[in-house]
């Protein structure tokens, strides 16, 4: 083969697969695409794990799976109808992420609440039962019966629960209201990357919190091979039944990765918290507050006045963001030695007792309802129904919920010499009673 020839077939593979490459739409028949894109809306189900029972050529199959969001899996009793159904999806380059396999028998190859919609065609034998067995709670048995489509859910059950703040919630109370929860009986599914970057400098993994079926967490996703690279920091989603990856975004400047190993900062994990359909997160270590749409990933807004926020708790309708206007002591780290830098975070990098703004916000709206300078304590902000409360460094506060005023103050509970960033103290707040250690 000539090198000019070599070149020629070279540009039209490269042009050949672009599409795939680039992550670029599909091409799919218009009947198959218009159906799928009709089923996906009648369940409402916006990305995780489909199954596509009596999946036939291939074409529904490989239509369900809209945006990378969705992991689509065929199966169909038809050894001829699954090879068909694959070359036909890997002619349009997406196998991967659509797959097909034989049925044989009646028990569908998944573990129990996994598939967040199962698109039933022809059942071959398998009873709802199994079919309602493998779908998450709030999945969706779709089946086509009579010329129409038949839609069943599964239902949450009251007895499991949401992680919805570091602590569980707004109160600092780290104890779930679930009684699923147990000792660990198998795998629910494994996740990319295996491992974290480094043991000897921070956690890759700098927050993680769920809700209504989903994890969202902040991770370095930068080279696993050296520590030395640079960070890539992400905000990701993930389906928490089946792990599938709902959407990313970009974080811009976090906190120094070499930042020395066990030692935080803990305040990073309050940064994130999840209620609903709705995140609250900073997306960048010197950054404002913003409210993404969990299910798209999209920032519905960015809180006005919330400064550099620290820290954020979401307490029944009121958003509080803890905003510091001046330049964080964190921002200043650089390592310096290759280990021994813990010495460090103890000595150099405490709280520096400056007053903060606390700031309150309607949920619903984004509106400013009001805000108060004070030094507030790392890690001691906690909201219930009857008030907010911090630690100043000397006593705990209680402000009043709408208008942010001072309601009461206990006495003296002070703290140490120091406060560092790698732990802090504790303020809890349940049914009513205030516990500061």
């Amino acid at each position: 083969m000539s090198v000019d020839l070599f070149r020629n077939l070279t540009r039209l593979s490269i042009l050949f697969l672009a599409p795939v490459l680039l992550g670029l739409p599909v091409s799919l028949p218009a009947d198959e695409s218009g159906e799928a894109r009709s089923i996906l809306d009648s369940t409402g189900v916006h990305g995780g794990l489909v199954v596509h029972l009596g999946s036939g050529n291939g074409r529904l199959t490989a239509a369900l799976r809209r945006t990378s969001a969705y992991q689509v899996h065929g199966l169909d009793t038809d050894a001829e109808k699954v090879k068909a159904a694959r070359e036909h999806i890997h002619a349009l380059g997406i196998y991967g992420g659509v797959s097909v396999d034989r049925l044989t028998g009646k028990r569908l190859p998944y573990i129990e609440n996994l598939v967040n919609l199962v698109v039933i065609e022809d059942l071959a034998g398998v009873g709802m039962d199994e079919v309602l067995r493998v779908l998450a709670p709030r999945g969706v048995a779709y089946a086509r019966v009579n010329g129409g489509w038949k839609k069943t859910i599964k239902p949450r059950p009251e007895n499991i629960d949401d992680w919805t703040h570091f602590m569980h919630g707004p109160g600092g109370n780290a104890v779930a209201h679930d009684t699923v929860v147990g000792p660990p009986e198998h795998l629910q599914w494994v996740g990319s990357p295996r491992w974290s970057r480094h043991h000897d400098r921070m956690a890759s993994m700098s927050a993680m919190v769920s809700a209504n079926g989903r994890i969202v967490y902040i991770m370095d996703e930068g080279s696993r091979i050296t520590i030395q690279t640079p960070s890539r920091w992400k905000l990701i989603a993930r389906d928490a039944f089946n792990g599938v990856i709902l959407w990313k975004r970009s974080i811009g400047k976090w906190h120094h990765h070499l930042w020395p190993l066990k030692s935080g900062p803990t305040q990073l994990a309050r940064r994130l918290v999840a209620i609903g359909d709705r995140i609250y997160v900073t997306r960048g270590l010197i950054a404002p507050l913003e409210e993404i749409d969990a299910v798209t990933g999209k920032t519905l807004r960015v809180y006005e006045e919330s400064g550099a926020t620290e820290e954020v708790i979401v307490s029944d309708g009121l958003v509080l963001a803890l905003a510091n206007d001046e330049l964080t002591q964190l921002a200043g780290y650089v390592p310096k030695f290759n280990v021994g830098d813990q010495r460090r975070v103890l000595t150099e990098f405490v709280w520096n007792k400056k007053p903060r703004r606390v700031v309150g916000y309607e949920a619903g709206t984004g509106k400013k309802l009001w805000e108060r300078s004070t030094s507030v304590a790392p890690l001691t902000l906690a909201a219930d129904k009857g008030g907010v409360y911090f630690h100043d460094g000397r006593e705990v506060v209680c402000l009043d919920r709408k208008t942010g005023k001072e309601r009461w103050r206990a006495e003296s509970s002070g703290r140490g010499k120091n406060s560092s960033f790698n732990f802090g103290p504790k303020l809890v707040v349940h049914k009513g009673v205030v516990i500061f250690a």
